[in-house]
């Protein structure tokens, strides 16, 4: 038997080992703990030691996992997708897992016995079909942020659909043991624990935000990082605490305490602060539901594995598919969201894990099932890196959409000459868009979240929805009419591709790329990139001019010193000694700048009133849209009109406030 020391060095060595073989292979690391739990397990090396020990630390891992959740649990966002998550993500949900229950319920009982090893009742059956019923949120999401796919069409619904996913995790955790007490009795055990979780809820979310926003400014303005990490992790796991006293599951106490964080300011840096023990703990999860699976087994029964991969799969992508269709969107975007959604997911194991530690589900048929959701999920990325193709080939419908998509391009870009493309309209490509137009050079700007185009085209700013990675979509911009091309995203996979299609495309174009990266800027160049601008360096380089010229330093030379520095490639300032003070603690009470556009109706009080009379708190107008013309920076005497649309800028906070003044005043 290993002793504890060695068994975290075991663990530690074989995941940092199979993390970078898979890795290398771009499959997610998910895949290699469940593969380091096989080796380690009982029925191989057996080096793990007592599985129970294991699993009650992955158990951990749900529980930040399910906390993480919960900070994502938005109301607002929620309210924004609420035809998508309560229609499609509910009737995703729910009709798999009555499918499933409707299958294993009707079908012969020797054929079922057969397959699980055993009969199924309909309390298995409710298990195995919340399992199937479950994609993959921690990978899907990852590779939506990656390709850069989260706000498109098809990623909204994926979202929505997984949102849902997630929530219905919290019922399923509450109903899978009280099922369990068999009899009669169940029924007096699911109104015990759903009593239960009413009352705890109703007591934490009407007394919990108040509380945990005035502890949460306490701990912030003692200025300390570390203490603000050691309250995040006593919340989660005093909150798992609760609940699990209950007689309720942690997960679900670790979900209200991330969703009543979630109403503070301070969501973002919990978020970054949680996300390592979250990672860690949960690999160790997968360790432990790897550990369950005993390959000797899955081996001799390698048909039923292909088959509870093949038909869960296969269903899920034709309901997807179905429902997408139904609730109104296209050919391309269904197959592309069935296609996301089709694979096992994190919360399935959870289910199972529960379901086989409650005594539901035997280890006959968790044998086959785990080893199908664990194919499911590795063969995922390959057919997920294939989706556009797919679409393209299933779906003529899809062909028109990006027909009209382009032509929608190069109807904005048809009557421009030595423009800028632009591509990301983000907060770095706004400002620089602000200043070509403050300059009058013309320039087209491309974006793939279909709000932001919305909303700054609203106030005729020239953005279009487009990917800047297409080569179609490049060509429609007027890439060969164009006088120079930004890329403003902090992208870059992204970036090296668009560079290869401009420099196959037009190889002389002057190409500026933005990185945060300082060890990235000799790779882009290699790239094809004529400029490369390090942002943290050159906001370094920014205030040691000023700092020159408040020291009495010539302003020919604070020039000619910048000029040296930018013309040796940021030589002098790349690389820095490291030291304990270089943390995030100080933008902890931070909040970033936003713009929002807010339209002014004919009877709205501001109409008549100057800019400076109206009280928008620490809000500022930046720009005016009036009958098609944008009056950018302007000035305090400028009376507003009917029709106008004025944009904000501030915080989320500010904007709120100048925006309730300026609507309701």
């Amino acid at each position: 038997m290993l002793s504890s020391l060695e068994l975290a060095l075991v663990l530690l060595a074989t995941s940092v080992l199979a993390v970078v073989g898979l890795r290398t292979l771009r499959l997610p690391p998910l895949v290699a703990y469940l593969a380091v739990g096989v080796a380690l397990g009982p029925h191989a090396t057996n080096l793990a030691g007592d599985p129970e020990v294991v699993r009650h630390a992955g158990e951990l891992g749900v529980v930040f996992l399910m906390f993480s959740l919960g900070l994502e649990f938005s109301l607002a966002k929620l309210n924004a997708l609420r035809r998508l998550v309560f229609g499609l993500g509910a009737a995703q949900v729910s009709i798999t897992i009555v499918f499933a229950m409707l299958v294993l319920v009707l079908l012969p009982t020797d054929l079922i016995a057969g397959l699980l090893g055993g009969g199924v009742d309909w309390r298995v059956a409710l298990v195995l079909g919340g399992t199937a019923a479950m994609s993959s949120t921690a990978m899907v999401i990852k590779l939506l942020g990656e390709k850069r796919e989260l706000e498109t069409e098809h990623g909204r619904r994926v979202f929505s659909v997984l949102l849902f996913q997630d929530l219905a995790v919290i019922p399923l955790l509450i109903l899978i043991p009280a099922l369990a007490t068999g009899g009669d009795s169940w029924i007096m055990a699911i109104g015990l624990a759903t009593l239960k979780a009413v009352v705890i809820l109703v007591l934490l979310l009407r007394f919990g935000p108040p509380l945990m926003k005035r502890w949460f400014n306490i701990v912030a303005r003692q200025r300390s990082h570390e203490l603000f990490t050691l309250n995040v992790l006593l919340a989660t796991l005093l909150f798992a605490w609760l609940t699990e006293k209950a007689g309720l599951s942690m997960p679900l106490g670790a979900f209200v305490a991330g969703m009543l964080i979630s109403e503070t300011e301070y969501r973002y840096q919990v978020e970054e602060d949680i996300k390592p023990f979250r990672d860690v703990l949960l690999g160790l999860f997968f360790v432990a539901i790897g550990t369950q699976l005993n390959l000797r087994v899955v081996s001799e029964l390698w048909p039923q594995v292909l088959l509870f991969m093949t038909v869960p799969v296969l269903f899920k992508f034709c309901l997807v598919v179905v429902l997408v269709r139904v609730f109104g969107g296209g050919a391309g975007t269904a197959i592309r969201t069935g296609v996301w959604l089709a694979q096992a997911g994190e919360f399935g194991f959870v289910l199972l894990a529960l379901g086989t530690s409650v005594g539901l589900v035997s280890d006959a048929a968790l044998q086959p099932v785990l080893a199908a959701m664990l194919l499911s999920m590795l063969l995922s990325p390959v057919f997920i890196e294939q989706a556009n193709r797919i679409a393209l080939r299933l779906s003529g419908q899809e062909w028109l959409q990006r027909s009209l998509q382009l032509q929608s391009i190069a109807s904005r870009s048809i009557a421009r000459e030595n423009h800028v493309v632009v591509c990301g309209y983000g907060r770095c490509g706004q400002a620089l868009a602000h200043v070509l137009e403050a300059e009058k050079v013309p320039f087209i700007a491309l974006d793939l979240d279909p709000d932001r185009v919305r909303e700054a085209a609203a106030t005729g700013e020239s953005v279009v929805y487009g990917d800047s990675a297409r080569r179609e979509t490049l060509l429609a911009a007027g890439l060969h009419r164009a006088s120079a091309l930004a890329i403003t995203f902090d992208d870059t996979p992204t970036a090296m591709k668009i560079l290869h299609l401009v420099r196959e495309l037009a190889p002389r174009l002057p190409i500026l790329v933005r990185t945060a990266h300082e060890a990235d800027i000799d790779k882009l160049r290699a790239a094809g990139a004529t400029e490369v601008v390090p942002e943290i360096i050159e906001g370094s380089l920014m205030l040691a001019s000023h700092a020159l010229a408040l020291v009495g330093v010539p302003l020919s030379r604070v020039l000619r010193r910048v000029r040296q520095v930018r013309d040796g490639r940021y030589a002098l300032l790349q690389g820095f000694f490291h030291g304990a003070d270089d943390t995030d603690a100080d933008e902890i009470e931070d909040a970033p700048l936003h713009l929002r556009a807010v339209a002014i109706s004919a009877s709205n009080p501001s109409v008549g009133r100057a800019l400076a009379e109206l009280r928008l708190g620490d809000a500022r107008v930046t720009t005016v849209v009036r009958r098609s013309e944008r009056i950018v920076d302007p000035a305090g005497d400028l009376h507003v009109e009917a029709g106008d649309t004025l944009v904000l800028s501030g915080t989320l906070e500010q904007i709120g406030t100048a925006e309730a003044r300026l609507l309701h005043a």
